[in-house]
C-alpha cells in the first residue's frame, strides 16, 4: 500500500551554519537511496524539514514493497555447460544451485548468444522486497553522505559509543501510521519525538507520517520546515520594522533561522549616542556577534531601535529584552572606542608601519607594494586625463586603515572606516572615497568605484597584484585561486568596458610589470594574464547575452581596448541578422585562408590589372562603399560600417565564382591578392566577421 514515509532524527542543538545543508542532504539521501529501490511512485513528493534540534524527511507515495521485476540472468557459455555428448555437466548443476535455483532444469533455460559466445540465460520473476530493510539501507547511505562539519563522538546511556554531529536521543519511521523497525546510532524507531525545549509539554507523538508538521507546531512548538520558519521570520521583521528599512542579509537570516524553533520578534534599542559612530560599525558589531537585525530610515540612516529573533515566547518580554540591550551595549561601546581612538592618529601617519605588514614574502611588505600601487595609479589617472596627485595621494593612504582598531577587530570594515578616517583627517573628498572604492568591484554585481581617482586607484591595486602574483607562480589552477586573481580580473574587465575607459590594456600590463623589474623572484606573465583576461572576457560578455560566435568575432581581433567593445559586440549582432552576413562572413573566412597560404604581403591593387568584369565590379562596388564604411567607422557607427558592406555580397559572390585566385600569371595572382586583401581589411575593421561562419 503507497503512502507518506516519515523519517526524523531528534538530536541536540545542530551547528547553525551547517543545519540548511544538512537537513537537505538528509532528505535528498533518503529520497535517492529509496528510488533506486524502487520504493516511490513516478508522483512522490519529498518535503525536507530542519529545526535546530532535528533532522527529517516526509515524501509522499512510498510503496510498502517493491513491485516485482522480471530478470534474465547468464548461467554459463554453453562449451561449459554441455559434456561432449550434449548433456548437461557438472559446471552447470553446480552454477544453478550458486544461484539460487538448485531444482532449475536445462529445459527452462534459454540458448542465445552473449555477443561473444553461445550462453545459457535463466529468466525468472524476483518478488519485491519490503520497505524495512531498505530504509534501513537508504538511512545509514544518507546519514554517511552527510556533509557534517565536525563528527562528535559521544556514549549512549548503554556504554557504547557512536558518531554523529550531535548526539541524536530519538528516531521516528512512519509509514503511514505504522511504525517501520529501523536501528540507527543505537536507537530503535517508535513515533516519539522532542518539542520546544521549552515551550512544550514533553515528548511529542506523531500518530501518522501526514500529520507531522501539523503536530510539531500544535503539540510541540515547532516549525519543523527550515523554509517555513524562514519565511515567518521575514516577513515578521518586515512589519515590526514599519517604515523603517530591515537589514537582513540572507547568510544572518538562514543562521537565525537555524537558531530558533518557534521564533518570535521582538523589539530593542541602544542609546542614541552611539549613533555617532558610523554606522557600518554597528551594523557589523549587531549581525556578527549578536545575530541582531538592524534599522535603518528610507534615507539609508542607522535608527536606535533594532530587531531581535527570540525563540521563547512570553506575555511579557520585557526581561528579553532588556537582556538583549544590556548584551548589546558593551559591543557598541567597543566599537566606539576603537572609533574615538583611531581618530587620534592621522592616516598618514601610520604609513611607516606599512613597513612591518609583510605583504608576501617575495613581493615584499605593504609598503612597498604601496608604493607600486602610487606608480601605477598615477600612471593611469595621466592616461585618463584626471588629477595625477589625487590619484598617488589615495593609492599612498589606501592600505592605512588596515592598521586601525576597527579594522582589527572587524577586518570586513577595510576601506569603509579608511574613508571616514581620511575624512576626519582633511583629505580631499576623492581621496576619501578612493579608500574604499578600490576594493570595488568586491564581488560580481558589485557597484564600481564612482570617482576618477576611486578608479585609478581600484585599476592600480588589481592590476599590481595580478600582475605580482602570476609574476611569482601562484596563478589560479583548477578550483584554486587563493588570491582572487579571477575576481581581480573580472573587476579590472568591468572597470574598462562598462565605465567605458580608453586604456590600452597592454600598456596598462607593460606598466604594472615594469613595477617589478628589480624583482628576482619575478618572471614577466604578460602572455599568460593577457591570455586569462581574454577567458574572462569572452565570459562576461557571454552573460551578457551575446553568442559564443558573436563574442568571438570580436575577442579574436585582441582589442587592445574595450571601451567600444560592446558596441562592436551589438554590430555584429545586426549585421548576423542580415540575410547577407551568412554569404559574406564564409567569403570572408575563404579569403583569411587564401591570404594564410599567400606568400609576402600583397602590394597595392592595380585598375590596369583588373581584367575579369567580376574583379572589376567588385573593386568598383569597394570603391563606392569605402568612404560610408570609413566614416561610419570613424564616428563610431560599427552597426552602420557593417550594414555598409553588406552591399558588397554580390560582388564577393560573382568574384569567387567567376574569378581564378591563382592565376599563372604571377602579376595577376598578386594583383587578386590585394584586392582580397583591401577587401579583408575592410570587412574586419568592427569584428572578425568570419567567425560568424564558424
Amino acid at each position: 500500500m503507497n503512502q507518506t514515509l516519515l523519517v526524523e532524527l531528534f538530536t541536540e542543538e545542530l551547528p547553525p551554519k551547517a543545519l540548511a545543508k544538512l537537513g537537505e542532504a538528509f532528505a535528498a539521501g533518503i529520497v535517492a537511496g529509496l528510488k533506486s529501490r524502487d520504493f516511490l511512485e513516478a508522483d512522490a513528493v519529498a518535503t525536507s524539514y530542519a529545526s535546530p534540534r532535528r533532522l527529517a524527511v516526509s515524501i509522499t507515495h512510498v510503496r510498502a514493497t517493491s513491485p516485482d521485476k522480471q530478470m534474465r540472468e547468464k548461467v554459463l557459455p554453453v562449451s561449459v555447460a554441455l559434456d561432449a555428448n550434449g548433456n548437461p555437466a557438472a559446471p552447470l548443476t553446480k552454477k544453478l544451485a550458486a544461484m539460487g535455483f538448485p531444482d532449475v532444469q536445462i529445459s527452462q533455460l534459454e540458448r542465445a548468444s552473449d555477443g561473444k559466445a553461445e550462453s545459457f540465460f535463466y529468466s525468472y520473476t524476483s518478488a519485491g522486497s519490503a520497505l524495512a530493510p531498505a530504509l534501513q539501507s537508504a538511512l545509514e547511505e544518507a546519514v554517511s553522505k552527510l556533509p557534517i562539519p565536525k563528527v562528535m563522538s559521544y556514549q549512549r546511556p548503554d556504554g557504547n559509543t557512536v558518531h554523529f554531529v550531535r548526539p541524536v536521543h530519538k528516531l521516528i519511521a512512519l509509514h503511514g501510521d505504522a511504525v517501520i523497525p529501523l536501528s540507527l546510532l543505537g536507537l530503535q524507531s517508535d513515533r516519539l519525538t522532542g518539542g520546544h525545549r521549552f515551550l512544550s509539554q514533553g515528548l511529542v507523538t506523531v500518530a501518522h507520517a501526514d500529520d507531522y508538521a501539523k503536530t510539531l507546531q500544535q503539540d510541540g512548538k515547532v516549525i519543523a520546515s527550515f523554509s517555513e520558519r524562514k519565511e515567518q521570520i521575514r516577513q515578521v521583521l518586515l512589519a515590526k520594522a514599519g517604515a523603517d528599512q530591515v537589514l537582513m542579509p540572507e547568510a544572518l537570516l538562514d543562521e537565525v533561522t537555524a537558531l530558533v524553533e518557534w521564533p518570535v520578534v521582538y523589539e530593542c534599542h541602544f542609546e542614541a549616542e552611539f549613533l555617532a559612530v558610523p554606522q557600518e560599525c554597528l551594523i557589523l558589531t549587531m549581525q556578527t556577534n549578536q545575530k541582531y537585525f538592524a534599522l535603518t530610515d528610507s534615507h539609508g540612516k542607522l535608527r536606535s531601535r533594532f530587531l531581535i529573533v527570540s525563540n521563547l515566547e512570553t506575555s511579557d518580554p520585557q526581561h528579553i529584552i532588556q537582556g538583549n540591550e544590556r548584551v548589546v551595549r558593551p559591543r557598541l561601546s567597543d566599537a566606539k572606542f576603537f572609533f574615538e581612538q583611531d581618530k587620534k592618529k592621522t592616516l598618514a601617519s601610520r604609513l611607516p608601519l606599512l613597513a612591518n605588514v609583510v605583504y608576501h614574502n617575495k613581493l615584499g611588505t605593504q609598503a612597498e607594494r604601496t608604493q607600486r600601487v602610487k606608480t601605477l595609479a598615477g600612471q593611469i589617472a595621466a592616461m585618463l586625463k584626471t588629477d595625477v596627485a589625487l590619484a598617488e595621494r589615495a593609492a599612498l593612504l589606501a592600505k592605512t586603515d588596515l592598521l586601525t582598531d576597527m579594522v582589527g577587530e572587524f577586518p570586513e570594515l577595510q576601506g569603509i572606516m579608511g574613508t571616514y578616517y581620511a575624512r576626519h583627517d582633511g583629505e580631499h573628498e576623492e581621496v576619501a572615497a578612493a579608500a574604499s572604492e578600490h576594493y570595488q568591484p568586491r564581488f560580481a554585481g558589485d557597484t564600481l568605484p564612482a570617482t576618477d581617482t576611486g578608479t585609478a586607484v581600484a585599476l592600480a591595486d588589481k592590476l599590481e597584484t595580478l600582475v605580482g602574483i602570476w609574476g611569482i607562480g601562484l596563478q589560479p589552477t583548477g578550483d584554486r585561486d587563493p588570491f582572487a586573481l579571477r575576481r581581480h580580473a573580472l573587476g579590472i574587465l568591468r572597470m574598462l568596458v562598462e565605465k567605458r575607459l580608453p586604456l590600452s590594456i597592454n600598456t596598462l600590463l607593460n606598466n604594472a610589470v615594469s613595477l617589478f623589474a628589480a624583482n628576482s623572484h619575478f618572471k614577466d606573465p604578460t602572455a599568460d594574464v593577457l591570455n586569462f583576461l581574454s577567458d574572462r572576457l569572452r565570459g562576461q560578455l557571454r552573460e551578457r547575452g551575446f553568442s559564443q560566435n558573436e563574442v568571438e568575432a570580436v575577442v579574436a581581433q585582441q582589442p587592445d581596448t574595450l571601451d567600444t567593445i560592446v558596441e562592436r559586440l551589438q554590430a555584429v549582432q545586426a549585421f548576423a541578422a542580415l540575410p547577407e552576413s551568412v554569404s559574406l562572413a564564409a567569403a570572408n573566412k575563404r579569403i583569411t585562408n587564401i591570404l594564410k597560404k599567400a606568400e609576402g604581403a600583397p602590394g597595392e591593387i592595380s585598375p590596369a590589372l583588373l581584367q575579369e568584369a567580376a574583379e572589376q565590379a567588385l573593386a568598383q562596388a569597394m570603391s563606392n562603399v569605402r568612404p560610408q564604411v570609413d566614416a561610419a567607422f570613424a564616428s563610431g557607427d560599427y552597426t552602420g560600417a557593417l550594414k555598409t558592406l553588406a552591399a558588397l555580397r554580390a560582388g564577393v559572390d560573382s568574384f569567387f565564382n567567376d574569378v581564378m585566385v591563382n592565376a599563372e600569371d604571377p602579376a595577376l595572382r598578386n594583383n587578386r591578392l590585394a584586392l582580397l586583401a583591401s577587401l579583408h581589411r575592410m570587412l574586419n575593421q568592427v569584428a572578425d566577421i568570419s567567425k560568424l561562419a564558424a
